[in-house]
């Protein structure tokens, strides 16, 4: 099923799960105070009063996110997550050129443990003595090889972690911020775009009854 409904771009629609495409600027869940109910979720449940929440993007990021159909189905697929099963695939412009250590069709890592920045929330860090494990893998876009240039490049990105705002973090401590963002680039690097140049264009899981893999992608919108 594919379409648009109550403002939902919707990729997939059966009775255990939804498959989403989230506009950058919108929570994908309800924040603090009655300006910030209208989330991706609310959206989604207004016509799918069983659909639950299984992980979610930055209100800045766009792209795909997966919510589940019923008690059942949030476990199984929040378990899918937990244990590394969905695949996912991000396309991120930052700031600087950055070059693959080996060739430029090859995965790089980033292993830098993130922790939150109480005193700075909602940024957070990287920290060697409080950290949790984060790995993202990168390299250069395939699709986009004439997109690097001296002040910009064009990446894949693949989080093997989930912390919150990895990519962000990761990207931003190897010296290459998110281009548009408001939380980890400089001004100037905020400057050079109207939003956060961070698209969550690929996933890919098992059905949690059928067992077929599926996979859906949204075209990257910048």
């Amino acid at each position: 099923m594919s379409g648009t409904t109550d403002g939902l771009q919707v990729l997939h629609a059966d009775d255990t799960l939804l498959v989403l495409d989230k506009p950058a600027g919108l929570l994908a869940v309800p924040g603090r105070g009655p300006d910030k109910q209208d989330c991706l979720s609310s959206r989604a449940q207004a016509r799918w009063p069983d659909a639950l929440v299984v992980h979610r993007l930055d209100m800045s990021t766009s792209g795909l996110v997966v919510m589940a159909r019923g008690l059942d189905a949030q476990r199984a697929l929040s378990r899918a997550f937990a244990e590394r099963q969905v695949h996912k695939r991000y396309t991120a412009v930052v700031a600087g050129a950055l070059h693959s250590p080996c060739s430029d069709s090859t995965w790089n890592v980033i292993d830098l443990p993130i922790t939150v920045d109480w005193p700075n929330r909602p940024r957070s860090i990287v920290s060697a003595e409080l950290g949790k494990p984060s790995v993202t893998h990168w390299r250069l876009h395939p699709h986009f090889p004439g997109t690097r240039t001296d002040i910009t490049t064009r990446l894949e990105l693949e989080p093997v972690t989930g912390r919150t705002h990895q990519l962000r973090v990761h990207l931003q401590a190897i010296g290459h911020p998110i281009l548009g963002d408001a939380l980890y680039a400089s001004p100037e690097q905020q400057a050079m775009a109207d939003r956060l140049l961070l698209h969550a264009d690929t996933l890919a899981l098992a059905h949690p009854l059928s067992g077929e893999w599926l996979s859906w992608h949204s075209p990257c919108p910048f």
